[in-house]
């Protein structure tokens, strides 16, 4: 057992911060038979924003893990629930055999300085070179996260970030971070990932593509021009008309475009796009407005989300995992704007992994944002549910 990859998941709804702490201590305890955790993850409602410190404190006390990690969020996710709205903690425990684990913390006075020098921010992050995964939680009032991301995607090439924005609050200074023993209100906390494990990242961005792709042949900033030589208007009123009657009236939910970021632009399928909204169409000129800067000569496709088309894009990026041995555990990052805002009953995305994977440990939370990678770059998504899946490594062949 003590070289077995073990993680452990447990959820609370007690008030009191030493008794939450104890419940959730005591159910990864059990779990992990004698097992001491290297690394433990925790969210919890802003009801407990006030007694982060005391929370931290309490399972650092009872669990003594290496690294502690933790945000407060709008709703937290267990091992079979998603609890939205409501005063509720949720841990995930994991002995790591194997596995070296580099906590940091990101805090800048001048994050233009910071994410443009390379030697800044490596001496912020320490990672070593051998890193395979970043996990990160950040405050979304105080992190301008689009631009980290773009920073380690340069210094860091190839290597996957996972994590969200923290949702606990709706104000600067109103979230919390946990960073093993200490509670920051800004930045983000973050964790390197090396050695003897093996993880699988899902992005599912909850869409499917309709109608046909196109070059984008004039934009400038979030601004689209023209599509393939004519006014995206004119571009989407044909496509409308293509349309079946279902998807028509899907087009009430809001129309989103994908920026094809894939390796292959010539196969695109649904994990080649990176999904942004539509924000506006101007009726006279027929340019359009988007969620994201947009460059000449890229190649964009219009999609659709629904609750059905979310649940089928997530078991679909999931079927692939039944090829190999079960994961150990993993960590959910979910929109906000998923949960019962997206389907009309509760547990939506976590009745659906357990559905495909069966009896997964896991921990996570409704994120003001989430972050994953799509075509080998990491990105700020919306809309989307990122799961990490870990595994030990086989000495030899594949995960199976």
């Amino acid at each position: 057992m003590e070289n077995q990859m073990l993680f452990a998941s447990a959820v609370t709804t007690e008030r009191a911060a030493a008794s939450a702490a104890d419940s959730l201590a005591n159910q990864v305890e059990a779990q992990l038979a004698g097992l001491s955790p290297d690394f433990a993850m925790m969210f919890l409602s802003p009801h407990y924003r006030l007694e982060a410190a005391s929370l931290a404190a309490g399972l650092q006390s009872r669990l003594k893990p290496l690294v502690l990690l933790g945000c407060t969020a709008e709703g937290v996710i267990g091992r079979d629930q998603e609890i939205e709205r409501e005063p509720a903690i949720t841990l995930a425990a994991a002995h790591l055999p194997g596995v070296g684990l580099t906590p940091f913390t990101l805090q800048s006075m001048d994050w233009r300085r910071t994410l443009t020098e390379a030697a800044e921010l490596r001496a912020m992050v320490n990672a070593p070179p051998e890193t395979k995964l970043f996990l990160v939680l950040a405050d979304p009032f105080t992190t301008p996260m689009d631009a980290a991301l773009e920073a380690f995607n340069i210094y860091y090439p190839d290597l996957p970030i996972i994590g969200g924005m923290a949702s606990g609050s709706q104000r600067a200074g109103g979230n919390a971070l946990i960073f093993n023993d200490r509670v920051l209100n800004n930045g983000a906390v973050g964790l390197a990932l090396t050695g003897a494990f093996e993880a699988d990242i899902i992005v599912s961005q909850g869409c499917r593509p309709v109608g046909q792709s196109f070059t984008v042949t004039g934009a400038r900033e979030n601004v689209i021009f023209s599509l393939a030589g004519q006014p995206p208007l004119a571009q989407i009123q044909e496509l409308v008309t293509n349309l079946p009657a279902r998807d028509q009236v899907l087009l009430q939910n809001g129309l989103f475009i994908g920026r094809a970021v894939g390796p292959d632009r010539e196969m695109l399928g649904r994990g080649d796009f990176l999904i942004r909204g539509v924000m506006g169409l101007d009726q006279e000129s027929g340019v359009m407005v988007v969620g994201d800067y947009i460059n000449e000569g890229e190649t964009v496709q219009f999609h659709l989300r629904d609750a059905s088309t979310a649940e089928e894009d997530l078991e679909m990026m999931l079927a692939p995992q039944l090829l190999f041995d079960s994961p150990c555990g993993g960590f959910l990052f979910s929109c906000n704007g998923r949960g019962t805002r997206l389907y009309d009953h509760p547990n939506g995305d976590i009745n659906i992994i357990q559905k495909v994977m069966g009896g997964l440990d896991l921990a996570g939370f409704f994120c003001a944002g989430e972050i994953g990678p799509i075509g080998g770059k990491n990105f700020l998504h919306g809309h989307t549910a990122s799961l990490a899946l870990f595994r030990p490594v086989k000495e030899v062949g594949s995960k199976k």
